[in-house]
């Protein structure tokens, strides 16, 4: 989404044509995203009012949904000890998870704009205790209008660093991500491509799930620092107006 679709909540030339080329030829697809903040909903009208691209809710695939796949995979109907927002919290409701700080199976842990210490030492006591430490992506940092804001990686390192234990990542880089996705569209990966702008995220995570890699300068990654990976895009592309012709 961020760096592909937008960047800072203004639509990136070229991209609302992209999608409505995708539905004109019906192709499956989906919006990823490692945000865990906010519902598909949340997204649907912040994209819809800031930028004027009309998605589906069920187009959009989080960090958050994917989370709440693996949970439901690993140990349904189970419980969590959950920091972090509507949209993790509401997709742990929508697959049966109790959200309770009492003895739960697993400490959750997403993005949000008000890290409590206070809910930073319980999961700490509760990892201690036996509780399982999941984190919805590794990012160390997000953007605000101010600069750059803590995110749940550098949580997860605070609470790894008390407890000694390191948490599960379920967002990119780690591979589950597109691999739930694709089963949530029913699609394989001989004939899935991935369009995304970082190369240490977006590209190995498609890599190590089989996909095409197509790379966008819109976003993170420079051209200039494409080289200096030991892998590498099967495409790279200045923006998302450069691939509509390609569906």
């Amino acid at each position: 989404m961020d760096g592909v679709l937008v960047h800072e909540d203004r639509v990136i030339p070229g991209a609302p044509e992209f999608l409505q080329r995708l539905v004109d030829r019906e192709r499956r697809f989906l919006v990823l995203t490692n945000n865990s903040i906010y519902t598909p909903r949340d997204l649907q009208a912040r994209l819809a009012r800031s930028s004027g691209i009309d998605l589906p809710e069920e187009a959009i695939w989080t960090s958050a949904l994917a989370t709440a796949q693996f949970l439901d995979d690993q140990h349904p109907r189970g419980s969590a000890y959950v920091i972090g927002e509507a949209g993790l919290t509401t997709a742990l409701h929508d697959i049966g998870y109790v959200l309770t700080d009492r003895k739960p199976d697993y400490v959750v842990l997403g993005e949000t704009r008000t890290y409590s210490f206070e809910a930073i030492t319980r999961a700490i006591r509760l990892i201690g205790d036996g509780a399982r430490f999941i984190a919805t992506n590794p990012d160390s940092t997000g953007p605000s209008a101010d600069g750059p804001l803590p995110a749940t990686g550098a949580v997860a390192a605070l609470i790894t660093r008390a407890t000694n234990q390191e948490p599960y990542y379920v967002g990119k880089p780690n591979p589950m991500m597109f691999r739930s996705a694709m089963n949530r569209i029913e699609a394989h990966s001989e004939t899935t491509a991935m369009v995304g702008d970082r190369m240490d995220t977006d590209v190995v995570a498609g890599m190590e799930a089989g996909l095409r890699t197509y790379l966008v300068m819109t976003g993170s990654t420079r051209r200039d620092q494409v080289e200096r990976y030991p892998y590498q895009p099967n495409h790279v592309v200045n923006s998302i107006a450069d691939l509509i012709d390609l569906i």
